[in-house]
């Protein structure tokens, strides 16, 4: 039987720690499905570097990952995709995320956490950025 995983995120930096997610992600199941966050009402309130288009590209070309969907709210997501396992990182402690840990309970889901690659992670990628006195711009094409 094949096993199929989602995980979620945002991907605007990609980073180290998002190749060793999704690769651990990946030892999980046999097909990865990656749902990117689509922040319409940017939640996060951060000025992403890519559009949404962009870091579904981005993530698509990582070899551990089948699929990439977008998404607004993990427990939507959860209740209209078929799934076995849901894999995700262990700073995901919101109230949608939490409705989607529940959805998996009531609903004999898998869920497991990935762990998180040490000193690293995208705010504080973000923040070095922000502190240097470089303008990131690029054209489009």
């Amino acid at each position: 039987m094949m096993i199929k995983g989602i995980t979620v995120g945002v991907f605007d930096i990609f980073h180290l720690g998002h190749l060793r997610m999704l690769k651990n992600a990946k030892k999980n199941c046999d097909y990865l499905t990656v749902a990117v966050h689509d922040d319409v009402l940017n939640i996060k309130k951060v000025n992403f570097l890519y559009t949404l288009q962009e870091r579904m590209e981005i993530v698509k070309s990582i070899k551990y990952v089948d699929e990439v969907i977008s998404y607004e709210r993990v427990d939507e997501l959860l209740k209209n995709i078929d799934f076995d396992i849901f894999l995700y990182g262990p700073d995901q402690n919101h109230e949608f995320f939490q409705r989607a840990l529940d959805f998996c309970k009531n609903n004999a889901k898998k869920h497991k956490v990935i762990p998180r690659t040490k000193g690293i992670s995208s705010t504080q990628l973000r923040d070095m950025i922000e502190k240097t006195d470089i303008v990131y711009s690029y054209e489009r094409v």
